[in-house]
C-alpha cells in the first residue's frame, strides 16, 4: 500500500492544518509540521477543524526546513507551487510506494530556493491564469487524491454504505 507523507512548512492558518488532519486520518496519509508555525497544535481553531481525527493521526513534528530536509531529503519529495511547470499527477510514490507531498506557508508558499534546487520535482494544479493559489488544504486533497487515485484507491472503503441495502432490496 503506498505511504503518503503531507509536509507543511511554516503553516498559518490553524482551520487549513485541521481540515489536512481530517484529510490524513480518513487517508492513512502521515502530517508532518516544519515549524514556525502561526498557531500551537493545542489551539481551539486547529483542533475545532480536525474534529476528533487528532488521535488517529501519525503527526511528525520538525523544528525548521533545514531540519526537515536532514532528516528525509533523500526521499521521494514533491514539491507544490504556483511556479512550476509539471503537473501535480507527475508526482508518483517512489518503488517502496512511499511519497512525500511538499506544501509551503499560506501567504508565500515554499521558499523559492527550494523550489529552484528542486525544480525537476516541482508541480502545480492548473488553474485560471489570473488567479493567485488554491486554499492550502484543498491543494493537499486534491493532491493525496491523486496519489490514492493512481493506485485505484488501495487499502479504502469505495463502496457506498447504502448499496448492500438497495440490493438486497432489489432496487
Amino acid at each position: 500500500m503506498t505511504k503518503i507523507n503531507i509536509v507543511l512548512v511554516e503553516p498559518e492558518i490553524p482551520q487549513n492544518t485541521g481540515n489536512i488532519a481530517r484529510t490524513c486520518s480518513a487517508t492513512g496519509a502521515a502530517l508532518h509540521l516544519v515549524r514556525p508555525m502561526g498557531f500551537t497544535i493545542d489551539d481551539r481553531k486547529l483542533k475545532r477543524a480536525g474534529l476528533d481525527y487528532w488521535n488517529t493521526l501519525e503527526i511528525y513534528m520538525y523544528d525548521s526546513l533545514a531540519d526537515f530536509m536532514e532528516r528525509h531529503g533523500h526521499d521521494n519529495l514533491w514539491f507544490y507551487t504556483t511556479k512550476a511547470s509539471r503537473l501535480y499527477t507527475d508526482a508518483k510514490p517512489d518503488e517502496n510506494g512511499e511519497i512525500y507531498l511538499v506544501f509551503g506557508k499560506e501567504t508565500k508558499g515554499l521558499p523559492e530556493e527550494l523550489t529552484t534546487a528542486h525544480f525537476d520535482r516541482s508541480v502545480r494544479i492548473p488553474m485560471l491564469s489570473d488567479k493567485r493559489s488554491l486554499n492550502l488544504s484543498n491543494t493537499a486533497a486534491i493532491a493525496v487524491y491523486e496519489v490514492l487515485r493512481q493506485n485505484a484507491f488501495e487499502g479504502l472503503k469505495s463502496d457506498g454504505e447504502r448499496l448492500g441495502e438497495l440490493i438486497a432490496k432489489n432496487i
